[in-house]
């Protein structure tokens, strides 16, 4: 069969992603002209190998690998969870997750294992950007389309990012601690993983919401998301520093780590607790029960996945970015929040 391509420059990656599928019967390519740019008919040429590894029935469902960086985190484990929940409303779908433990080599593993699968769509959520990019871009340019979820990686290599804006959630977290603490007081900052991009975000949009106040930061750390490690942080922080008005975590399970370690310590009565993710059974829960002042909406995106999966499978161009909404969740509204996820709590 001959095709003739007249003209590529008007293409976008994602459209080549497409064409490429359609020659996968082609034998013979002829380009009569194409853009300068030779790179674009090399990447139409590379994915043209490329198949479905299903068929989208029931019989023979689409294959969607999941590469989660840990289920150490249990927002993590939400985050499965909602992508179970809604590839389960779809019997034409399968998905295969895979847990990296918190190794970025055995997470680098996993997407080079789907690659060579051939998934029809790959959905990651990193643990660090720089190590997770080379096997990210590697599968994007092998014809997979690619959904990031929550963390970035280095570059463009991808079909769709879907996650919350972190810097603006640190951000608004820094500016209501600083209108809580009346723009002043001593402030312990808790940092998610500081080469994953959320870390980062969270901590400079914190400091940009906080920008010209008087607040201090005498103790930071890097506790890695996880509740332990933000407890034994907390134990050091309240070793050295006998005056704390409140601690600023990444995420909630840091936050509450570092109110177990004050509760130890007969502090907790004294120092205010902020987090980050706010999930029902936590971030939410604690609010409730009066051991956190608030908690920040962190959505997981699995539902928005699933969909976006569905669409790209479909034929359908999905948005370069899905930015979830988030919102501050404080005792004034922690109600409401609760009531949308379907569960209550009893007061403190």
């Amino acid at each position: 069969m001959l095709l003739f391509v007249s003209d590529l420059s008007h293409l976008n990656w994602i459209q080549i992603q497409w064409a490429g599928r359609l020659l996968i019967n082609i034998t013979i390519v002829e380009v009569v002209a194409v853009r300068k740019d030779i790179s674009l008919l090399l990447a139409l040429m590379l994915v043209s190998s490329y198949a479905w590894a299903g068929k989208g029935t029931p019989e023979d469902p689409w294959i969607i690998g999941m590469s989660q960086c840990n289920l150490g985190e249990p927002w993590r484990v939400q985050m499965n969870t909602d992508i179970r929940q809604a590839a389960s409303r779809h019997n034409n779908i399968r998905v295969d997750f895979k847990d990296a433990q918190n190794d970025s080599l055995r997470q680098r593993t996993h997407v080079e294992e789907f690659t060579a699968q051939k998934v029809d769509v790959l959905l990651v959520s990193p643990l660090e950007a720089a190590p997770l990019t080379p096997p990210v871009k590697a599968a994007f340019e092998a014809g997979i389309p690619v959904i990031i979820l929550d963390r970035k990686i280095i570059g463009d290599s991808f079909t769709c990012f879907i996650g919350a804006d972190n810097k603006l959630i640190g951000e608004m977290a820094g500016k209501w601690i600083n209108e809580k603490l009346k723009g002043q007081g001593i402030v312990v900052e808790l940092k998610g993983l500081m080469t994953s991009t959320p870390g980062n975000d969270r901590h400079s949009g914190f400091r940009k919401g906080i920008e010209g106040s008087a607040i201090q930061i005498p103790f930071e750390a890097d506790a890695r998301w996880l509740e332990p490690n933000g407890r034994k942080e907390m134990e050091s922080a309240l070793a050295r520093f006998p005056k704390i008005d409140l601690v600023y975590a990444h995420n909630d399970p840091m936050a509450h780590g570092a109110y177990l370690a004050a509760k130890a310590a007969g502090r907790e009565k004294s120092i205010q607790f902020v987090g980050i993710d706010a999930l029902p059974h936590e971030g939410m829960m604690y609010v409730k029960q009066g051991l956190f002042a608030a908690t920040f909406l962190y959505p997981t995106g699995g539902a928005e996945a699933i969909e976006t999966a569905l669409k790209i499978m479909s034929g359908e161009k999905p948005p370069r970015e899905i930015i979830l909404d988030t919102v501050c969740i404080t005792r004034d509204n922690v109600d409401e929040w609760l009531k949308k996820a379907g569960q209550s709590a009893p007061g403190k």
